[in-house]
């Protein structure tokens, strides 16, 4: 049985870039909508009892059951991709410098991701992925993951209306600047940078 994994922070730990209304709407419902709908589908099968990344690897795409385990493990690395605001933060140490190389630096990052973000066209995702020794910016629709496509993700920035709309409306270039420029959890990023999380979901 997957459950609903708890945020590492309150819901109105991420007030004013995004409300707790949001998250309690984003994480109590549309999260923990998409793991009842998983748990209904691999009851009985041979899936049944694997680990979320596993059953998305190995679910069958495009099928409701890969969509319903890929958008909460997708779901459940947004959430460790956001940090309440701090001060400072940024990439550092070894993933700062990768940035520096493939981004000329956290503000090119920045651009970079926003318009990734803005350019995704309805449902989707903007990750931040390694291939190799290299940095890039990845877009998924709908339910898509780079960790099928032998990608290793660091950060994900989630575009679908339900992450945005009661805060910004249609409004999603200002969202994904918020989120940039005071959520993104470079911590988090740094131990998938340097391989040391192998499970998020």
């Amino acid at each position: 049985m997957h459950t609903l994994p708890p945020l590492a922070y309150d819901y109105d730990a991420l007030q004013p870039h995004i409300s707790a209304a949001t998250l309690k709407l984003h994480h109590g419902a549309h999260h923990r909508g998409y793991l009842d709908k998983l748990n209904a589908l691999v009851s009985g099968s041979p899936l049944e009892g694997l680990p979320l990344d596993a059953i998305v690897r190995q679910a069958p795409r495009p099928s409701p059951l890969f969509n319903n385990a890929a958008q909460a493990w997708n779901h459940a690395f947004f959430w460790n991709s956001l940090r309440p605001p701090v001060p400072g933060g940024g990439p550092l140490g070894a993933l700062r410098d990768r940035v520096e190389v493939d981004f000329g630096g956290p503000e090119g990052f920045a651009a970079a991701f926003k318009e990734a973000a803005i350019g995704v066209f309805g449902s989707g995702w903007v990750w931040l992925v390694r291939e190799g020794e290299a940095l890039s910016i990845v877009t998924s629709g709908n339910a898509d993951t780079p960790i099928v496509h032998g990608q290793t993700p660091l950060l994900v920035l989630d575009v679908w209306e339900h992450a945005y709309y009661l805060d910004y409306q249609s409004r999603r270039a200002a969202y994904a600047s918020a989120v940039i420029e005071h959520l993104l959890n470079w911590e988090f990023a740094e131990l998938n940078f340097e391989g040391e999380l192998a499970v998020h979901g």
